[in-house]
């Protein structure tokens, strides 16, 4: 037996006995087929189709990448035609070199004849060894994470530290911060799974990208990713909107259309999210469990159509916000309310649009069949660019914009009241005391709260609606504080 063709089967293992002899190996659509298959078991096979990349890895072809095209029905005739002629054409010199000499040859050559043609081969995006590939990858993916964690946990401590007051763009950054989040959730569990198979990638592979957990990874990853940019567009036209419009700001009604707003922008992102595992381009392409801008065409067709969505979307921003600075005087930006989230949604849309520029150069050209970007280099992109805005936002709001500094001092301050306030309810005070010191305590959380406010409020107190006339004075009754647990 020479041949074996069992492809498009239900098998989950594939025996060894008697089958030593076979020269060609068909196992292709045997999803269930996980299972490494080892060379020592087939050491006359020449040409072999497997389920999986990761299974050719056994026989040598991590660094070879060929295609198999006709070589399955290819008779043999010729190769074999081919190998006698050469071992006439040695036997011919053999009275010119001695024994020894000849035998070595006829060796060499045998080896050379029975190397293993495996498909699909190994590549990039179906690793032997590692994940990642390359520590310069491994490095910046570990970085992305642990700042995207850090930066989006302060972010969102600050912004929803208090339910007293919360402006619109401030739920918008907060809502962007947790999104991010999520981002780097997807990319810590790819770093895990790099550390935790690493050197022997092939073995888990299989069962990595056709599991439930890659599945999730990446829905996760569109999901964040769609739902970061559907958030920074409305909070661009949000700024252009409260900048024309200050004097109504923040109404009853203004704040059921963000709230309505907010809730499409979600929708739409779980709808792109779960697109590709309704249309069987599904996460598990690939180990890096995103939809690649190459290969199958429902696959190219989504991430064009992703693209395109996204491409639109900073085209609004991009525009909206021209139309803003065009229409407002020469220095009029630095007198208008809240100035300083108009330029930092500003400083987010351009860093956003700058770092999707090579994802939408890949899917491009994959479309145009531009193949002179090396696979190294889309792999690259994938995990290092793609979640680097779940970094870069919310390090630009710690760096760059004065509401966290103001957010984090009023943090800071109502954590230090609620420590006194702690400390001397366990302790035996006059009720005198208790009374000033719950006086103190709301009259701070008052300042701190109208500090916060001006960032948000006209200047002109002819512009502030009466329901945020807030007064300073505090005059309660005697409040007992009641330790918390």
């Amino acid at each position: 037996l020479l041949r074996r063709d069992v492809s498009s089967n239900l098998l989950s293992s594939f025996p060894v006995t008697g089958l030593h002899g076979l020269t060609h190996l068909k196992l292709t659509g045997n999803h269930a087929l996980q299972s490494l298959i080892t060379s020592e078991n087939f050491p006359e096979l020449k040409v072999m189709e497997m389920p999986y990349a990761y299974q050719c890895c056994a026989f040598g072809a991590c660094e070879n990448h060929y295609r198999i095209s006709s070589q399955w029905n290819k008779d043999d005739n010729s190769s074999l035609d081919d190998f006698h002629r050469k071992d006439s054409g040695l036997l011919q010199i053999q009275d010119e070199r001695d024994f020894e000499d000849f035998f070595l040859d006829f060796e060499e050559d045998l080896k050379s004849h029975h190397s293993v043609q495996c498909s699909p081969s190994p590549g990039p995006f179906k690793p032997c060894d590692h994940l990642f590939g390359s520590w310069l990858i491994r490095i910046g993916v570990w970085t992305i994470v642990g700042l995207t964690f850090i930066c989006n946990a302060l972010v969102s401590a600050t912004v929803f530290r208090s339910p007293l007051y919360m402006s619109h763009i401030k739920l918008l950054i907060g809502l962007m911060a947790v999104v991010n989040a999520l981002m780097g959730l997807a990319s810590g569990v790819l770093a895990g799974v790099d550390a935790s198979t690493f050197g022997s990638f092939a073995q888990y592979g299989a069962q990595w990208e056709s599991g439930i957990g890659c599945q999730i990874t990446g829905l996760l990853s569109i999901f964040a990713s769609e739902a970061s940019i559907f958030l920074l567009t409305l909070a661009a036209l949000e700024r252009v909107f409260s900048a024309k419009h200050a004097t109504k700001f923040e109404t009853k009604s203004s704040t059921a259309s963000i709230n309505i707003a907010i809730s499409f922008c979600f929708m739409l992102a779980v709808i792109i999210a779960v697109i590709p595992l309704l249309t069987g381009s599904d996460y598990g392409v690939s180990p890096l469990c995103l939809p690649l801008p190459f290969g199958e065409s429902t696959a190219m067709g989504y991430m064009v159509a992703l693209v395109l969505l996204n491409s639109l979307c900073f085209l609004v921003m991009t525009v909206a916000y021209t139309k803003l600075y065009c229409s407002l005087e020469k220095g009029e930006l630095d007198n208008i309310w809240d100035c300083s989230m108009v330029k930092h949604i500003a400083l987010l849309l351009f860093t956003n649009c700058i770092l999707y520029c090579p994802v939408a150069f890949l899917s491009f050209s994959s479309l145009l069949n531009l193949t002179f970007i090396s696979p190294e280099v889309i792999k690259s992109i994938l995990l290092v660019i793609v979640p680097l805005p779940a970094c870069l936002n919310p390090l630009l709001y710690i760096l760059f914009n004065p509401h966290f500094k103001e957010d984090l001092g009023s943090l800071r301050k109502q954590t230090l009241i609620w420590r006194r306030s702690k400390h001397t309810s366990l302790i035996s005070v006059n009720s005198e005391d208790i009374e000033k010191q719950s006086c103190d305590s709301t009259q701070a959380l008052v300042t701190f709260t109208s500090a916060s406010i001006s960032y948000d409020m006209p200047t002109s107190s002819s512009l502030m609606p009466p329901s945020y006339q807030m007064t300073e004075g505090c005059s309660l009754s005697s409040v007992a504080f009641v330790p918390c647990h």
